[in-house]
C-alpha cells in the first residue's frame, strides 16, 4: 500500500484518467473528488460489501425456497401417496 501525506487542494493521478482531489481536511475527516471515465466503477467498499452480503443472504433464500419446493414434490419411500 502506497501511503501519502497530502493537503486540501492536493491531487493523485492514478493511471492516465483517475484524479483524486483532496477537497476539504476537517478533524479527522477529509473530503475527496475523484475524477474518472463514466466506465471506471468507483464504490466506497463498505458500500459494495454491504451489496455482496445482500446478495448472498438472496442467493441462499432463493436456493433454500427451491430446494423446498423440489423436495416437497418427492415420494418417500415406503410412504403411500396421497391423493
Amino acid at each position: 500500500m502506497l501511503v501519502l501525506t497530502r493537503k486540501a487542494g492536493d491531487t493523485l493521478l492514478i493511471g492516465n484518467d483517475v484524479e483524486v482531489v483532496v477537497l476539504e481536511v476537517r478533524g479527522e475527516q477529509i473530503k475527496i473528488g475523484i475524477r474518472a471515465p463514466k466506465d471506471v466503477r468507483i464504490l466506497r467498499k463498505e458500500v459494495l460489501e454491504a451489496i455482496e452480503e445482500a446478495n448472498r443472504a438472496a442467493a441462499i433464500a432463493g436456493n433454500t425456497d427451491a430446494l423446498a419446493r423440489l423436495v416437497g414434490g418427492l415420494a418417500v419411500p415406503g410412504k403411500a401417496e396421497e391423493k
